[in-house]
């Protein structure tokens, strides 16, 4: 993918005000005035949803580019937030994409860490994935490259690390309620060496006076994908749904159990009532699901897996780990994903 301007840039909700560029908070200019909002995430993290809407196949490619959108499943993603962003333009992508690159080389000719045969040059490409914000508050997606060009190749560069920042049915009122100048794409998602990664974070957080931190799934998060991926099940075959469980014994005990998609649906469709006119789950749904399950473990082999910790969910639909992994196996379902994984990223969010 080229890099490319978008006719969507930032949210239009906000006007523009003009202010002195920022590469980071330095000792001449005062802290940007983001840090000196009201404490909209505080109220943000208390409103937890408790309920959500099922999961429904939706083709993206109708609105998204099929080769863009290729691109973001079966990869493996290691998940990060990061705070907003500081005039980002999406009209500036090509822009963007000669300043990284540079950053990336004058980096390595300070020292920094390169990994043998990757010395001749690095292009990276920036490109707006479009289709994938929900509503007028998301900012579009975008999609970053890095390809390198051996010493002494006359091949064609490749891609050594990808990643991408989105933010899919944010939080309308936090959005909008974000200072001038300042466009929200809480979830980044990095695929490639990390030493590449932290280079990458670093310069966004000297070009637009943001940070990045990491972000973990919690069992709660798991549980949902869960009883999500399985309400697919009837329209799209799951195949499976594995789950494992860390258990706090001497030596540590990880435990691996795989459902019949059958089975776990079946589970599922008594436990959830479907609303013909707002078919949405609720929590003490998915509570009830997650609790027959464990009931069905401890019968087979008298072990509580609810004195563990749940570590990774997956299906044909996509995988999640706790430690902040996940693989998207469908583009029908990405959105479901990206929006539990939107807020994720945004209850993290420090303000």
């Amino acid at each position: 993918m080229e890099a490319q301007n978008s006719v969507v840039s930032t949210p239009a909700h906000r006007p523009v005000t003009r202010r002195s560029k920022s590469y980071g908070r330095s000792c001449v200019e005062p802290p940007s005035l983001f840090w000196q909002t009201p404490g909209h995430l505080t109220t943000l993290g208390h409103r937890i949803p408790t309920s959500r809407r099922a999961a429904k196949s939706h083709n993206i490619t109708t609105k998204a580019d099929p080769v863009q959108v290729a691109l973001l499943i079966k990869n493996e993603w290691k998940l990060s937030y990061v705070t907003p962003l500081y005039r980002f333009r999406h009209t500036q992508l090509k822009l963007y994409s000669k300043h990284l690159a540079a950053f990336i080389v004058a980096e390595k000719q300070q020292g920094v860490a390169v990994e043998v045969g990757l010395e001749a040059g690095f292009k990276v490409t920036f490109s707006a994935v479009l289709g994938m914000a929900e509503t007028e508050e998301d900012a579009e997606t975008v999609f970053i490259q890095v390809h390198s060009k051996p010493l002494f190749s006359v091949d064609t560069p490749k891609v050594v690390w990808r990643g991408w920042l989105t933010c899919v049915n944010g939080d309308p009122e936090y959005l909008r309620s974000l200072p001038p100048d300042f466009v929200s794409l809480p979830l980044f998602c990095s695929s490639g060496p990390e030493y590449l990664t932290a280079l990458v974070k670093s310069w966004f957080e000297r070009t637009f006076d943001c940070n990045f931190g990491s972000l973990c799934l919690n069992s709660t998060t798991l549980n949902w994908l869960a009883a999500l991926w399985t309400g697919c099940h009837p329209s799209s075959n799951i195949r499976y749904l594995k789950l494992a469980w860390n258990m706090p014994s001497q030596p540590p005990l990880d435990i691996s159990y795989t459902v019949n998609p059958q089975d776990a649906w079946q589970l599922w469709n008594s436990i959830h009532t479907v609303d013909s006119t707002d078919d949405r789950i609720n929590i003490e749904e998915v509570q009830r699901f997650m609790n027959g399950l464990e009931i069905h473990f401890f019968r087979h082999f008298k072990i509580y897996l609810s004195a563990g910790t749940l570590t990774k969910v997956s299906t044909a639909l996509g995988s999640a780990h706790h430690d902040g992994k996940i693989k998207i196996g469908s583009s029908d379902y990405i959105t479901t994903l990206l929006t539990l994984l939107t807020e994720c990223a945004l209850m993290k969010t420090p303000v």
